[in-house]
């Protein structure tokens, strides 16, 4: 018997919960005349909304619902953890509520799956609808973290994908705490059969992720998967040093040669501005990995859960 699990983390979605969950039930439903049994787990990562109350007055009515509701906010990644740690299908399917991970491609990524050739089948989105600064910037993104990583990132992946149970199990086998799904994907490797679709916009609600909180999440995907920023620390440093030994050179001879005077007090200031800005980079770069070593050491769970079905 093939069991499926659709894992979605929710956070402030009262609003679209009600239309996902129907259109998701016609589509397992369809799924359940061909004798796969199918779950959804809704995952509320500390909405401030009723998103828990609706799921769980969902739950009450479908046995086939199950939910996890932290103590607070958690984060996405911690929400897709404890959804995929509580999935029992052989086939796990990753996607987001608000309806831009639209479930009619649910029974296409089964197939390729289940055919055996492939551990994992994943949504490609466009960038249509799209502002051209974000989609710029995302593109950027993603050749940076490819060559920093030395993975392969492709640009448009997202979480939305269906798993099966190896690639899953090889995935919750990963316990770091500061975790970054776009890098544990490529990292883990295996199979995997990518489909492209058109951007969706949300139906209802306001995006979660400004600009600024994906500039952050990026920024933790590369310290997290990449230890290349210390070589640029390192590389900034030396071209600092060589600069510098460069300007000293110059200097000396243009007063011994020419008889120019070295220049007073705006050299020393850009001199003294440009390596204080060399340190602070530095620094700040070694930080974040100290930051990162600290959130391992102190083996705090990645959530806490309040109530759950």
């Amino acid at each position: 018997m093939v069991t499926l699990s659709l894992v979605v983390p929710c956070f402030n979605e009262q609003e679209s919960i009600p239309i996902f969950y129907k259109e998701s039930s016609e589509i397992l439903k369809n799924l359940e005349q061909k004798d796969i049994i199918c779950e959804i787990i809704f995952v509320d990562d500390g909405s401030k909304d009723d998103t828990a109350k609706i799921i769980e007055k969902i739950g009450q009515t479908d046995d086939r619902v199950h939910y996890i509701v932290f103590s607070r906010n958690f984060g996405k990644e911690a929400a897709m953890l404890a959804g995929l740690r509580e999935a029992k299908g052989a086939y796990v399917v990753l996607l987001d509520a608000d309806l831009q991970h639209p479930p009619l491609f649910i029974p296409q990524m089964l197939n390729a799956v289940s055919s055996g050739e492939f551990d994992c089948a994943g949504m490609l989105r466009t960038r249509t609808g799209d502002s051209r600064i974000r989609s710029f910037f995302s593109r950027c993104f993603y050749r940076i973290i490819s060559k920093l990583t030395e993975m392969e990132v492709t640009d448009g992946e997202g979480d939305f994908r269906l798993m099966s149970r190896p690639y899953v199990d090889a995935i919750l086998s990963l316990s770091e705490r500061s975790r970054f799904s776009k890098g544990i994907f490529p990292w883990i490797g295996f199979r995997t059969k990518w489909f492209e679709y058109e951007n969706v916009q949300r139906i209802v609600g306001k995006t979660k992720w400004p600009f600024k909180k994906l500039f952050l999440y990026s920024m933790d995907g590369i310290i997290g998967f990449s230890s290349k920023l210390l070589s640029v620390a390192s590389v900034c440093g030396i071209l600092a040093f060589l600069a510098s030994l460069a300007v000293i050179i110059f200097s000396i001879i243009r007063k011994l040669v020419w008889g120019v005077p070295v220049d007073g007090w705006t050299t020393l200031i850009c001199v003294i501005s440009f390596f204080s800005g060399v340190q602070l980079l530095t620094i700040g770069i070694l930080g974040q990995y100290l930051a990162k070593t600290y959130n391992e050491v102190k083996q705090r769970p990645h959530y806490l859960i309040k109530d759950k079905k």
